[in-house]
């Protein structure tokens, strides 16, 4: 006759158990950002997860401030501005230069977060396991930089949140990728071609910011047309695209650490 474990036993069994998953994605995620080979999806997940995370913070907040369940839908521009959100004046006179990634993890409401999660989501293992872990995330992060300096030429005084700017430059560089690999890639440019589509017609009926689309979807079809093909060629810009990935990380995780000091009043 089996034993029954202990109520204790049964809870130390689980937290390892969740320890050891925690550290075996951990280990994923980090050897996915060395490893110049094909990532495994987990970068995905983690920037989906993150998302989630300040987005969940934002609506804390937005409920600590006595502005109830509205920042659910519908934010004001103050929380969004205090969430993260890229705010120009507040980044060439206050030197909160974190803005220009961390309004990519900021969001406007639970649909525009949804609409750009699913669209992360269908894009970004796919193009993560073509590219590599390191290439993926910093074609994330620069377009995510190229997005927010269009926007500035466009309305350098009105706040801006959101991933989209990341989502059409891994859309702009899959078009232009998948089509430099000729009948191999076709299937695959047309439904990135497809995710365009329907994230354009988002934007129109959300009114986002498409100059921060425009720049976004230039920066990664920039990235995509001079990016090499051949495994030979890959194998040689790997060094570079590892430091270059780690660098975004690093670029990721100091703007979103410099985004909750500002919580606390440090910069």
């Amino acid at each position: 006759m089996d034993t029954i474990p202990s109520v204790d036993r049964l809870g130390n069994s689980r937290w390892q158990w969740r320890v050891q998953r925690w550290q075996r994605n951990a280990r994923s995620f980090f050897d996915d950002i060395r490893n110049p080979g094909r990532g495994s999806g987990a970068l995905t997940k983690s920037l989906i997860f993150l998302n989630l995370i300040f987005f969940t913070l934002m609506i804390l907040q937005g409920t600590a401030a006595g502005l109830g369940m509205r920042p659910l839908l519908n934010p004001d521009p103050y929380l969004l501005i205090h969430a993260g959100a890229q705010y120009w004046p507040l980044v060439l006179v206050e030197g909160e230069w974190w803005r220009c990634i961390t309004y990519a993890f900021t969001h406007g409401g639970l649909i525009h977060l949804a609409f750009n999660m699913v669209v992360l989501y269908q894009v970004g293992p796919l193009l993560e396991f073509e590219v590599g872990a390191g290439r993926y995330l910093f074609l994330y992060t620069l377009t995510a930089l190229t997005a927010t300096i269009a926007g500035y030429f466009w309305h350098p005084a009105v706040p801006v949140v959101g991933a989209s700017g990341s989502l059409f430059g891994l859309i702009g560089f899959s078009v232009v990728y998948f089509h430099r690999m000729g009948p191999a890639g076709v299937q695959i440019r047309n439904f990135m071609f497809q995710w365009a589509l329907f994230a354009f017609i988002f934007g129109l009926l959300v009114g986002a910011d498409n100059a921060g689309h425009l720049g976004g979807a230039l920066g990664g079809a920039i990235l995509g047309l001079v990016l090499p093909l051949s495994v030979r060629a890959r194998k040689t810009f790997d060094p570079i695209f590892n430091v270059l990935g780690s660098i975004s990380l690093a670029a990721i995780v100091i703007s979103l650490a410099m985004l909750v000091l500002s919580w606390f009043g440090g910069r």
